[in-house]
């Protein structure tokens, strides 16, 4: 864990935001912005947080500045403390990969603290039910960083397994077919009536949920853009019902051939 006692010794915590709203930010990560002389983030993650950023030196930036960020938050924690900012959880598609590659690449002796967040997988399952009850798979449909044929394997590779896959970043202007793409490789191993859920903007302002299933998926094709995540699932996944309303998606975790219930 980082100290901030040291007179002239910095510290760097790489901070995951969970969704954003400061009630699933977790008490860790408050005590880590609370002790830091300078907050380091994109600008939409710290607009949440401004709070906290009283007496605060804050840099904000934007989106494609990642290595930018690293590289400040690392030069600065040299010798003041430093939390970098990432929405959801830092180390899943978040800060913390980039800002270590940049920490090791500098030689700097720095104390770091990776500081977990709520993820979006975990997000989005949390409002439709429990459809990641078990094994299940989360693969990010961008690729700007990943080829797109990579991105083809590795979908072929979690949903020829049946379990229940996770959709990252499934469309935006840059990339309006990579979302449909992904829906015909599942349909290859799973049957039409898998369900699937739609979740646009997970515990935060603006939430919206869809249910439909593997067939019917493109009669809410406009709803699926880069503020959804979209959770596909696997072979033993049901729609949740309570009374005649489906309420969102069961994965069961094999209670019901050991147990009666």
């Amino acid at each position: 864990m980082p100290s901030h006692t040291e007179p002239g010794k910095g510290s760097l915590s790489i901070v995951g935001l969970g969704p954003g709203r400061l009630e699933y930010i977790t008490p860790r990560a408050l005590r880590a912005i609370a002790s830091s002389d300078y907050v380091i983030g994109n600008a939409s993650y710290l607009d949440p947080l401004e709070p906290l950023l009283t007496g605060k030196q804050v840099i904000r930036s934007s989106m494609g500045k990642e290595v930018e960020r690293a590289e400040q938050a690392v030069n600065l924690a040299r010798s003041s403390a430093v939390a970098i900012v990432s929405g959801g959880d830092a180390g899943i598609y978040g800060m913390a990969s980039i800002v270590l590659e940049v920490l090791e690449h500098s030689g700097a002796d720095i104390d770091v603290e990776i500081i977990p967040g709520v993820t979006a997988a975990n997000a989005a399952a949390s409002r439709i039910g429990s459809p990641l009850s078990g094994d299940f798979a989360v693969i990010s449909l961008s690729d700007l960083l990943t080829p797109l044929e990579i991105i083809e394997q590795r979908l072929d590779a979690v949903f020829s397994t049946g379990i229940p896959v996770v959709l990252y970043n499934p469309k935006s202007r840059g990339r309006p077919h990579n979302f449909a793409l992904a829906m015909e490789h599942a349909r290859k191993y799973l049957d039409t009536g898998t369900p699937i859920a739609i979740v646009r903007n997970a515990l935060r302002d603006g939430e919206e949920m869809i249910v439909t299933t593997l067939g019917d998926v493109e009669s809410v094709w406009g709803a699926v853009d880069m503020h959804t995540t979209v959770i596909v699932g696997g072979k033993e996944s049901r729609l949740w019902r309570m009374g005649e309303h489906v309420r969102g998606i069961i994965t069961p975790r094999g209670y019901h051939t050991k147990y009666v219930y």
